[in-house]
């Protein structure tokens, strides 16, 4: 969001237990968003849209997640914005 000078920078982390069980973290922002043609590209390794970006931080909390059994996604945030959640099982599952 350091790009964001127009409006208050906004950043919301909600969690909930889902009907299944799992447990379910969402971080919500209002940033500049990302580009529907890249919302599955910004998880593989080298994949960047930052300048100065490795592409290495979503691949490795996708991994992190999926070996815990988890799941990793991404999506529009409206009007602006990005969301980003994950489910993993919880300690009963």
């Amino acid at each position: 969001m350091s790009a964001i000078t127009d409006r208050t920078k906004m950043l919301l982390i909600k969690g909930q237990i889902t009907e299944s069980g799992e447990t379910r973290i969402m971080v919500e922002d209002n940033g500049m968003g990302i580009d529907s043609m890249n919302a599955e590209r910004i998880f593989p390794p080298f994949f960047t849209t930052k300048p100065a970006g490795m592409g290495m931080g979503l691949s490795i909390c996708r991994s992190i997640i999926e070996a815990n059994g988890g799941r990793l996604w991404a999506s529009a945030h409206l009007p602006q914005g990005t969301t980003f959640q994950f489910t993993v099982p919880t300690a009963d599952q």
